[in-house]
């Protein structure tokens, strides 16, 4: 039997209490749309996991099913026990378990160095209480020495327990068939979700792909610095653009599709629209 497509969300934990109240509008918004979960990063510019846990307070208030991110980079079992046992208290039993990066002013000690390890210990710790999705870098995470390696890598997240997994984002649809096809033959048969990020500002869609190795096609990278500070432009060559790729994933067979919304609804909701759903 095939399982039903998985279309979800994700947000980073606003900063101050307008950024609460803003995504509470958010959410209110892409509820309608019957996600599977709304993920919540680990913490993002400086915050804490405090802030990743309120939350997941307010989307489960919001009577929304949240899936926090566990970062496990710089962090002990001990911590690790705690977040769990303050996750299951709020009942919540889906997770996001990543490696992580080394929190700013952190030393490199720590009980995990890469992220199978971090899914072990849950999976011992906890059995199969939570689901686990763990991140997937169909063009090759930044740091691994070869392609060949980052696979492996993701294939042994697998082996350590994982149910599923959730790419970084990426333009090009023949990184992921490819990563795919990869992870296949070395056994890793889970549902793989793609990451999509909806294009509407191109100096922050640099930034961001700079940082992560995410590339973004000369085509695609021209056309917008041509558009200079045409706003408008730039959104509506990005809404075509994310719409035609998540189109060719979705019918090529892809599991379903996992938005950054960087806390807004808007242009999730385009791509949604346009793609029929």
């Amino acid at each position: 039997m095939t399982n039903p497509r998985s279309f979800s969300f994700e947000f980073f934990p606003p900063r101050n209490e307008e950024g609460r109240s803003k995504l509470r509008e958010t959410i209110l918004q892409l509820a309608p749309l019957k996600p599977k979960f709304f993920s919540v990063t680990f913490g993002a510019g400086g915050s804490t996991r405090e802030g990743t846990y309120e939350t997941v307070k307010d989307i489960q208030a919001l009577g929304q099913h949240a899936a926090p991110h566990i970062s496990c980079m710089g962090t002990t079992r001990a911590d690790i026990r705690a977040l769990l046992d303050s996750y299951r208290q709020l009942g919540i039993n889906h997770l996001v378990a990543l490696r992580g990066d080394l929190p700013k002013g952190a030393s490199l000690s720590g009980d995990f160095q890469h992220g199978n390890e971090l899914v072990a210990f849950i999976r011992a710790e906890t059995g199969s209480e939570f689901t686990l999705d763990v991140a997937a870098y169909p063009e090759c995470h930044p740091e691994s020495p070869t392609a060949e390696a980052d696979v492996r890598r993701f294939v042994d997240k697998i082996k350590a327990g994982s149910n599923s997994a959730i790419t970084q984002y990426f333009y090009n649809v023949d990184a992921y068939w490819r990563f795919i096809e990869e992870c296949e033959a070395l056994g890793a048969r889970i549902p793989i979700v793609p990451g999509i990020m909806p294009i509407t500002n191109y100096v922050q869609l640099a930034r961001f792909s700079d940082a992560c190795g995410a590339e973004i096609p000369r085509w695609i990278r021209r056309r917008l610095e041509g558009y200079g500070d045409d706003l408008e432009s730039i959104r509506a060559f990005g809404l075509d653009v994310t719409t035609r790729l998540c189109e060719k994933l979705l019918s090529g067979g892809a599991p379903g599709l996992h938005f950054y919304t960087l806390n807004r609804a808007a242009p999730s909701c385009l791509v949604w629209e346009r793609l029929g759903l």
